[in-house]
């Protein structure tokens, strides 16, 4: 049995098992398996991992990284690709043949994807919350679209157009006709979290994002649709990003 599954520190909200198992199912694919592993620290990487690779199920051929270690998992793997090392960040490995993992990263490509239908002239400009793993990436995709882009942030981000949230004025909403919220802020089973945004500055011309797909319609979300802005959540995303790692886990090198 070929192992597959998703390393992240709390992975009750996530899709992915289900995503993985209904796609083995659809295609007849029957010597693969889709786990969940939840890692509460990444210095436990080389112990976890050590196991993982004895385990007597079958050898693990690809892992998907999510929220928080989409940055730190660098720092245990033995090579990146072109992709992951433009971005900084990756959420997806695999065995390098030579006892270490290589890292790359899909979620630019499924979010560019997801959101090219809905791109017109009014979204030219964009404002990413956050700047972790998810945000560089989707930073990533909207520069190589063509589009400018600012982050707002808790603390300023060294080469990145940033401003804080409390500094974040009606005005400067108007100005940005994408929204992209980045963070895990408002992820289940926490639904009424919801970061400061200055709604006001919404209009029908927005298009905003929450990359969040559990629940379907965030705290966040809720707000924007409820000020006349369309809305859409993360699950194209999940969807495309993960058939882009499925493809790269299977691809011989």
């Amino acid at each position: 049995m070929r192992r597959f599954g998703l390393v992240g520190k709390s992975l009750q909200h996530s899709q992915s098992q289900s995503h993985f198992t209904d796609k083995f199912r659809r295609e007849g694919i029957a010597d693969a398996s889709y786990a969940l592993f939840e890692l509460l620290d990444i210095d436990q990487w080389n112990e976890w991992i050590s196991a993982e690779e004895k385990n007597p199920s079958g050898p693990l051929c690809g892992l998907n990284i999510t929220i928080p270690y989409k940055q730190s998992i660098i720092q245990h793997l033995s090579g990146l690709t072109e992709e992951a090392l433009s971005i900084g960040a990756v959420n997806a490995i695999r065995p390098d043949g030579q006892q270490g993992w290589v890292g790359h990263n899909t979620d630019a490509l499924g979010f560019a994807q997801s959101i090219r239908p809905f791109l017109t002239s009014k979204h030219e400009r964009a404002l990413i919350l956050g700047n972790g793993g998810a945000a560089a990436a989707v930073r990533f995709a909207l520069q190589n679209l063509g589009l400018d882009v600012a982050h707002v942030t808790r603390t300023p981000h060294e080469g990145w157009n940033t401003v804080r949230y409390e500094e974040l004025s009606m005005e400067a909403v108007r100005f940005y006709g994408l929204i992209v919220q980045a963070t895990p802020v408002g992820t289940y089973p926490n639904l009424t979290d919801v970061l400061p945004f200055p709604w006001e500055g919404l209009t029908p011309d927005h298009l905003v994002i929450d990359l969040i797909y559990n629940p379907a319609e965030t705290a966040f979300l809720g707000m924007a649709r409820a000020h006349g802005a369309t809305v859409l959540n993360g699950k194209d995303m999940l969807q495309a990003q993960a058939e882009a790692a499925w493809k790269w886990w299977n691809t011989k090198t």
